[in-house]
């Protein structure tokens, strides 16, 4: 491992690098005494940002105080935090692990179809994923009225000791280069049931559009993107909206009509039992296998294209 003995691991996010998500995460890790901690984190709020990467004009990055670890906030998303904090531009040293999270909410389940594309949380992972860098994306299933600040704390403590194994794993040729881990801690963390390796739930939730009025910009979705909440996005500011605009705002719906429901493996649906779901994830999934039989017998029966003297 590169950085000593001591096995390196890079934190990032999608929530922010004050969240209380990374916050408790970062100070677990520090806490084990037993690794490097680099952090690299948005420096604001980049939620559903799914990868997008920054791409036309340069990032800004400011080192911040996170006692234990070499930190710095980014003007980019968490595809360019993970980016950034891996490639030796930054930090002297490449990581051994990149973890991302504590996201505000689930990222699995009934929604994972949505979430594993839209989710910053797992775009920090998979981002180190495409860079042959071991990583791990942890969301804790916050549920509003219910939930608290040190529920952070307590799912970051029973992820450590994953954290800890995959380290320790990935020094063997046998650890699978071709997929990351997706963690998600249920709720009730004091009486979780234990880890629970699970399958990606195929369900997809409905995310549609509703008109607003300046007056009521819409709730903000929140991190889980199941669910909103009443407070107003403060980034967004409705007296620079001219008159003549329409504003509209996002609004989650139920199942889409025929998609599959979870079955008993599902992350989901473990979670809700209460255990502490391990869903591996490759980088870009692949159409099912009736899809692939479907359009190969389709393609064959295609004529070939007319000549463009003839269309």
């Amino acid at each position: 491992m590169e950085g000593g003995k001591r096995g390196t691991i890079l934190v990032t996010n999608d929530d922010g690098i004050d969240a209380p998500g990374l916050r408790a995460l970062v100070h677990s890790i520090v806490n084990a005494n037993l690794f490097n901690v680099l952090v690299c984190a948005p420096d604001s709020e980049k939620s559903a940002v799914s990868h997008s990467i920054t791409w036309l004009h340069p990032v800004a990055v400011k080192q911040v105080q996170i006692e234990g670890t070499t930190a710095f906030a980014v003007s980019g998303t968490p595809a360019d935090c993970a980016s950034l904090g891996i490639s030796k531009a930054l930090f002297p040293t490449v990581p051994d692990l990149v973890v991302s999270g504590i996201n505000k909410g689930s990222n699995c389940g009934y929604h994972m179809s949505l979430c594993s594309v839209y989710s910053g949380t797992v775009a920090g992972a998979r981002e180190a994923f495409f860079n042959d860098i071991p990583s791990i994306s942890i969301s804790y299933d916050w549920v509003k009225g219910k939930s608290n600040l040190h529920d952070f704390t307590l799912a970051a403590q029973v992820c450590i000791p994953i954290i800890s194994a995959v380290l320790v794993e990935t020094k063997h040729p046998s650890y699978p280069r071709k997929c990351f881990l997706n963690i998600d801690v249920p709720n009730n963390v004091p009486n979780h049931k234990g880890y629970k390796l699970t399958k990606q739930g195929k369900s997809i939730i409905k995310i549609g559009w509703r008109q607003a009025t300046s007056e009521t910009e819409g709730p903000k979705m929140s991190s889980d993107m199941t669910n909103t909440d009443t407070e107003t996005s403060k980034n967004f500011d409705s007296s620079s909206v001219s008159p003549e605009h329409l504003l509209f705002a996002r609004e989650v719906g139920g199942l889409v009509k025929g998609s599959v429901l979870d079955g008993d493996d599902t992350d989901y649906r473990c979670l809700q039992e209460g255990y502490i779901t391990v869903t591996p994830l490759a980088g870009l999934s692949h159409a099912e296998v009736d899809c692939q039989a479907y359009f190969k017998n389709w393609l064959q029966s295609v004529p070939e294209l007319p000549s463009s003297s003839s269309l």
